[in-house]
């Protein structure tokens, strides 16, 4: 019992360690003044306001900057999930010369920053393909990760090979295995991927804003940049009114992670193997 209660007591210390900055987020974009101290944590009810997100509303479109990162956004995991499965299951299922050789080169573009390859993409996308000013040119450089094809990779490893042997004789071909066999049994990864996938696209606010300088086209994070970099100082709590920005960027990707993380389960994946 004392065991129990000592682990539950350094799991909850850390918990609230965790979420303490959240915490102190949240509170401080609702402070009418700021308080920056540690007794800014729990200001007194009259000091509480939603001016600092009215000042937000005013200032930017949110909703024209929800839904330009969702389609940035919804982009990138699309295609992050389809291409990572694809190349995943054929490094770890199939035989083919030179698996070894790609997957090496697919853990070396993980040494490479992105900010390396920032200038030539753009020189690509905007000049050569002359996709400036569109969604396509921002999703494009992130369409495929080599992080999801890691995590595909490892997943389908753990496959039992029995499983595929057996759909190949019932005659079942490559992407029927893939669709009926393959994807039902990690799950989990799928979850993992959107998850840290989301992440990404949704933050990122120097590419989109190299892409385009159209306001109606920007998604929300290069707004919120705006807004904290030369707007919020001329708000009335400009403190505030830079932890509301945060705020209204951090929600979502809690919100999403709130939704999926009681889907993280393991699988018994030599459960169809006899024996």
């Amino acid at each position: 019992m004392r065991s129990k209660i000592a682990t539950y007591g350094i799991l909850t210390v850390g918990a609230l360690a965790f979420l303490f900055p959240f915490y102190y987020m949240v509170i401080g974009s609702l402070q009418t003044s700021p308080d920056t101290s540690i007794g800014g944590a729990f200001p007194h009810p009259s000091n509480l306001t939603v001016e600092n997100y009215t000042a937000i509303d005013g200032r930017i479109n949110l909703l024209q900057g929800l839904a330009n990162s969702g389609i940035f956004t919804g982009g990138v995991i699309l295609g992050t999930i389809v291409f990572g499965v694809l190349a995943g299951y054929s490094l770890a299922v199939l035989k083919w010369r030179g698996r070894s050789a790609t997957f090496a080169l697919v853990l070396l573009v993980q040494v490479i920053p992105f900010q390396l390859l920032m200038i030539p993409l753009y020189v690509m996308i905007a000049r050569d393909y002359g996709l400036s000013d569109s969604y396509l040119g921002m999703i494009l450089p992130f369409f495929i990760n080599s992080t999801a094809v890691v995590i595909f990779r490892q997943y389908f490893l753990q496959l039992p090979q029995e499983l595929f042997d057996a759909a190949r004789i019932d005659g079942a071909g490559e992407f029927r295995l893939l669709w009926n066999v393959a994807l039902p049994l990690v799950r989990p990864a799928l979850l993992t991927v959107v998850l840290l996938t989301f992440i990404g696209p949704w933050n990122e606010f120097l590419w989109p804003f190299l892409i385009t300088k159209e306001a109606a086209m920007q998604p929300l994070a290069v707004s919120l940049a705006n807004f904290i970099s030369t707007i919020a100082a001329s708000t009335s709590n400009p403190f505030g009114a830079m932890m509301a920005g945060a705020v209204v960027l951090a929600a979502p990707a809690v919100a999403l992670f709130l939704i999926f993380q009681r889907y993280f389960t393991s699988n018994d994946l030599g459960s169809g193997v006899k024996g």
